[in-house]
Parts: structure tokens; sequence; C-alpha cells
């Protein structure tokens, strides 16, 4: 299951960022012995071990499954897993019979369980001394080290689940691997380092006085996330092309299917990290305030906030940039005229989704910095994503945009009741046209609801704006200025032509 290939808004690199609170769980030294036992009969049955047995044997479904993938924080964290298998390509469960197995007192937990049990900073101290402020700020900062310990543990679990039994048994070839996983080994360490820092920041009654100044030494290393966010708008379009496979999409139908991935597909855990990101500054935030002015911290915090938000702004300015160009080379021109020079020399993409024309036929349109552009998605011969160019696309500073007010008649002219369905009405509609060229006729187009589609509406009032003003013009000395960090998540435009706000802090 790739998320959102068919229904949600998409905004410029994948955008959508989870706020939500990572859970806190922990475990203890017998659970970790369960654990132990339990990662070496996953390992037994990744090699395809064949022992006789007069029990059924269970369904893989049993399995322990794979921890959280890229999405959940829209995180876009690089989300984002180890299986059980039978030795057949096919991953068919044979039953065989085996010796009497010996019967165990009790039955053992599952290493990876569906659902992390959520604790809290005040659950693992017996007494404490603190006001309530100074809690809450213990509680933000346990989180803060919980989501570390977590995110490590799935990504290690991404690994060893799909990456190591993929290339083992020639699922994917290793460089089709190298694409789709990119530079997750380097994120591991990376985590680990914080983990270490935070955990040595810890007193006798498990507080955490300064954090400020260990986390301002430590951000920069975020950097290492440029390269793996500008990776995964080609990891995403390999991964779908490539679960047309029978063998991928068994595969990691298993995997998702196993307890181990609580319900999470293998691009989930991939975006993991991307959603860790985002999540970041809400962190700090929530730290600062709480923080009292008399803390050693409030000198550190307001700079290492500034620091961090600087990163998150270039990793998401340099993966607007990697999508738009993504998206550019997919294009398939059926004429020469079509070729405008305002789409090679846009940086970055406003949106870009699936609408309906006025034959209500649908239509995926992309919106760049400097031409709107309407395409019909298709496969070239290796089955990879291309977009064909239908219509002559439009400089974004010669758009005219018109919105349709819902009700407006629609049983023939413009329409010929492709947007009714029968009815007598429309709704979530919108025209554009130019306001020059001649092959350009006007475009009207319906959004699948009315947020969608007032998130083209925002988003297409900014590109004309900017066109028109002169700051985006193809000129060479424009072309140098910085674009806008918040308009590459105005709106993440689907292929169902939902729309979804993306965080203006990162994709």
């Amino acid at each position: 299951m790739e998320e959102e290939e068919t229904g949600e808004t998409r905004t410029s690199c994948s955008a959508t960022l989870e706020t939500q609170s990572i859970p806190c769980d922990h475990a203890g030294d017998e659970e970790d012995d369960e654990e132990d036992e339990e990662a070496e009969m996953m390992s037994d049955h990744m090699r395809y071990s064949e022992e006789p047995s007069t029990k059924r044997v269970k369904p893989v479904v049993k399995s322990n499954s794979l921890t959280g993938v890229i999405t959940p924080v829209k995180t876009p964290a690089l989300k984002r897993i180890g299986q059980s298998i039978s030795r057949s390509i096919s991953f068919r469960t044979e039953a065989r019979p085996l010796p009497p197995a010996p019967l165990r007192s009790r039955t053992k937990a599952s290493s990876y369980p569906r659902r992390r049990n959520s604790q809290c900073w005040s659950d693992t101290v017996e007494s404490h001394n603190l006001t309530a402020k100074e809690i809450k700020r213990q509680e933000v900062i346990y989180e803060l080290t919980q989501g570390e310990r977590q995110l490590i543990e799935d990504l290690s679990l991404l690994k060893k689940v799909y990456y190591e039994p993929m290339l083992t048994l020639d699922i994917m070839t290793e460089s089709e691997l190298g694409q789709i996983f990119g530079t997750l080994d380097s994120l591991i360490p990376l985590h680990r380092d914080l983990l270490s820092r935070l955990e040595r920041l810890k007193g006798s009654e498990k507080t955490i006085g300064q954090v400020g100044p260990t986390l301002m030494n430590w951000f920069p290393c975020l950097e290492a996330y440029v390269t793996y966010c500008c990776n995964q708008v080609g990891a995403k379009a390999l991964l779908d092309q490539k679960k047309h496979d029978k063998r991928v999409e068994h595969f990691l139908r298993l995997c998702q299917e196993s307890s181990f991935s609580r319900k999470l597909d293998l691009w989930n855990f991939l975006d993991l990290p991307r959603s860790r990101l985002v999540k970041y500054p809400l962190l700090l935030k929530e730290i600062q305030k709480c923080t009292p002015p008399e803390h050693p911290d409030e000198d550190f915090l307001p700079d290492a906030l500034q620091l961090l938000q600087s990163i998150v702004a270039e990793v998401n300015k340099k993966t607007g940039e990697a999508e738009c160009q993504f998206y550019r080379r997919c294009l398939a021109y059926l004429e020469e005229s079509q070729r405008l020079q305002e789409i090679q020399l846009s940086r970055f993409l406003y949106c870009h989704g699936e609408l309906k024309n006025n034959k209500g036929q649908r239509v995926h349109v992309f919106l760049f910095e400097l031409a709107l552009v309407l395409t019909r998605p298709g496969e070239d011969r290796e089955g990879g994503q291309v977009f064909h160019v239908y219509r002559q696309p439009l400089p974004n500073a010669l758009i005219n945009l018109e919105e349709i007010p819902d009700g407006e008649a629609g049983g023939g002219g413009t329409f010929r009741g492709a947007f009714t369905g029968g009815n007598d009405k429309v709704k979530n509609c919108f025209r554009v046209s130019s306001r020059g060229r001649s092959k350009a006729q006007p475009y009207s187009l319906q959004a699948n609801d009315s947020f969608s589609r007032q998130q083209w509406i925002t988003c297409l009032r900014q590109a004309i704006v900017r066109s028109r003003d002169g700051s985006a013009q193809p000129s060479q000395s424009q072309r140098s200025l910085p674009p806008d960090p918040a308009l590459y998540h105005i709106a993440r435009l689907s292929l169902g032509s939902d729309t979804e706000m993306a965080d203006h802090t990162c994709r």
C-alpha cells in the first residue's frame, strides 16, 4: 500500500508532516530476553529452515511485523520490519510433519507489538518534588528521548526485515534497493548519537536539567537529511513501479500483515525520518515554553530553535527542487511547441494532483513555479511513470483565473454536462485561460471537493502574483533568488484531488 497514491493531495515532495506526539514505551529485562529469543526465531524463518511438525503451521500473519515506516508524520520522517517467509519464492507456508515440540509454560510476547505502550516521564519515577511547569518540561524531554529510541528501532527493523531479505531472495536488485532506501544507513548512527547524549544528561532522579547546548551541538547533523529527503521522490516512484511485480507485492503484503509492522507499509517506514525531522521544531518550542526565565537553557533554546528551523527550511527547499526536477523529467511532450521555457526554468512546484476537465476526464495538473501543465498519466516501456502533456501549457504570468460559483447551470456549453452527472448544477469548479497565446484554450477544471478547489485557487493566485510582479520571471538574475519556502507546502494535491495543507516548516 503506498500512501495517498490515489486519494490525497500532494505538496512538493510529499510534504505532509505529522505533528502528533510520539508514544513512549519501555521494556523490562524479561521482555528483552523474550525479544532476543523471538528475534532468533524470526531469523530461522528467514533462512527458510524446514523442520517436520505434526502441528499446523501458523500463517505468516502471525510472524512479527516491522515497525513504523515514511509517514505518519508526515514526517515525514524516514518511515519506516521483519517477517517469516517459507523457502519457496512464492512465500507459501507448507505444513510438514514435525516431532512433537516441548510445551511452553507460557506464550512468548511478540518482539514487535502491534502498538507501543504509551508511557510518560512521571510513570518512570516513584516520587519527585517538581512544579507543574517543570514536570511538563521533563515530559517533553522524555518524549524527545523516547522518540529517538523508537526511530532507531524502526529504522533498524526496516533494514533487517525489508532490505536484507529482499536482497537475499533477489526480489529486487541491489541497485533498486539502494535507490529506494537511499542513505538510510547514515541516519541510524546519527540518531543513536543524540540518544546517547540525552541519556548522559540524566540525573539521579531521571531528570534532565540543561538540554540546550546538547541540541545546539547536534542539530547540524540533520543536514544529512538533505540527501535522504531529496531521494524520496524518485524512491517512491520506483517502489510504486516495483509493486506491479507479483513477488514484490506478495513480499510487502506479508510484511504488512505481520505483527511487527503495526499495519504500516514499507513507505510508511521509509518516511519516518522525514516525519521525525519536522517534529523537532515542535518539541523544541514546547521545551522552550516550559522553561522558566531563570533556567540556564533560556540562553540557548532560542538560538537552537533558529538553527533548527534554518536546517529544516534548507532540507525543504532542496527537496522541493528535487521534486520539481523529477516531474519535469517525467513530462512527455506531444508537440515541440509545448516545451515552454517557463517549465524548464521552474525550480519548484506549488502543487500537483488530479482534477477533472470539462469532459469529465481525469487529468493530472502540475502548477510549476512558472507554468501550469495539464497531463495524462501513463507508463513508459519499462513501466516507469510518465505524464503526457496533452494541452498547451500556460505561463503563470499570462493566466486569468476565474472561480465558477457552485450552482452554475451545467447542462451544456463549456461543461457539456460532464461535471453534473445528470444534475443541473456544478460544484467545485474553476477556469483558467491565457491572456495572449492563441493555441491555449480556456480550461475548466473540477476539484474533488470545496477544500481542494480552494487550495488550487490559493496556489494559482500566489503563482500568478509572483510571476506578474517579476519575482519569478525566467531571467538569469531572478533565477538566483531563493523561492519562498512556504510556497512549497501551500497544498499537497494527490491523485484523488483531495487537498491537504502541509506543514510550512518542512516536507
